[in-house]
């Protein structure tokens, strides 16, 4: 039965997170106060208060953000001092500079504290949510999807949910991949306020998956032909996490062609613009082969429709051809880190440019 949990989340632009008391040492360093405040999407200030019976010499923040990674990497920032008995000192997470976290990351962090006669006090480790205070957004969980949205009433994020499970559910059924940790979708009533949500982004973009963090950021406008559109990019984009999840690795990434595939078949029938591209590619003899999809698809509009249609019907011929089982036997076999051709052989017997005769002739 499906469970809907609806919440309101009302968030300010800038939000104010306070260690609720004085940490203190039992030899007289203490921190009084400790702070964050996020001006989403560019920055995060870290904020802290510290007092000894001598003077404090070096203060150091420490902090990690939660994300899938073969290496936990804690950054150690040194935050410049002139020692005092009593300080209050920020550092300033500029994300203009290093790149910015999608809505909803978490971070945690934590206060190194040392005087001049040797005492260290650690404050315990904090969460922060990166969240994108500028908006009253709502939730509805389903399973492991959490949906969050702000514009458009209860049954708008309903049938967005109800694509998502869909979509989750033809991903299985054609692979056998299902979600191994939860997934947040944002989802943004317009583009511009999409754009407003990302550091230097692309002037086109409609939606993002950031694989990592289980977050996919998208905008859905409230039309029909628009919650249609936004339907399928919803699968598109959801296919690509749960693909990641199930094939991550240190070794190799996917195939373009498997992995852009997989998400094009989770969306359902081709649609007309791919239809048409690939019949120009048969009449010309102008397909692109498969071992050149392995890569970054081309900026040309017309080369990158073609390389998605293409993608699809290489997918939806491993799949109809031998079978969901073979295809999650794929996805494992690139998890364990083998090669492109290497995979291909152990699971099917024949490599790219076998295949690429074999779903042509179909």
């Amino acid at each position: 039965m499906k469970k809907f949990i609806v919440t309101a989340l009302v968030i300010l632009s800038l939000m104010l997170f306070l260690i609720p008391a004085t940490i203190q040492a039992d030899n007289g360093l203490s921190v009084v106060e400790s702070s964050v405040d996020i001006s989403f999407p560019q920055k995060i200030t870290f904020n802290i208060s510290a007092a000894s019976d001598v003077p404090i010499t070096d203060i150091r923040l420490h902090y990690e953000v939660e994300r899938s990674s073969f290496a936990q990497v804690t950054a150690e920032i040194y935050v410049g001092v002139i020692p005092a008995q009593s300080i209050e000192t920020q550092w300033i997470w500029d994300m203009r500079r290093t790149g910015g976290l999608p809505p909803g990351a978490d971070v945690i962090y934590w206060w190194t504290i040392t005087d001049a006669a040797g005492k260290k006090i650690e404050t315990a480790p904090q969460t922060v949510q990166f969240n994108d205070g500028r908006y009253d957004w709502k939730t509805i969980q389903q399973g492991q999807v959490t949906l969050n949205w702000y514009e458009g009433d209860d049954s708008f994020a309903e049938e967005l949910m109800a694509a998502t499970q869909e979509a989750l559910m033809r991903l299985a059924a054609n692979s056998g991949a299902s979600l191994e940790s939860p997934v947040s979708l944002y989802i943004y009533a317009n583009q511009s306020d999409l754009i407003g949500a990302m550091i230097y982004p692309q002037e086109w973009t409609g939606g993002v998956a950031y694989s990592q963090y289980g977050i996919i950021a998208m905008n859905v406008e409230g039309t029909q032909s628009r919650i249609e559109s936004g339907k399928r990019t919803i699968s598109h984009e959801l296919t690509h996490l749960v693909i990641n999840q199930v094939t991550n690795n240190p070794y190799n990434y996917l195939p373009n062609w498997l992995n852009e595939g997989l998400a094009m078949t989770s969306e359902g029938e081709l649609e007309l613009s791919f239809i048409l591209a690939l019949s120009r590619a048969d009449a010309e003899n102008s397909y692109i082969s498969v071992r050149s999809l392995c890569s970054p698809f081309p900026a040309d509009i017309n080369q990158t429709i073609l390389s998605y249609a293409e993608s699809y019907k290489i997918v939806s011929y491993l799949i109809n051809e031998y079978g969901r089982d073979k295809m999650f036997e794929l996805l494992d076999t690139f998890r364990q880190g083998s090669g492109y051709d290497e995979a291909l052989k152990k699971v099917y017997g024949f490599d790219m440019d076998e295949l690429n005769s074999l779903w042509r002739s179909e």
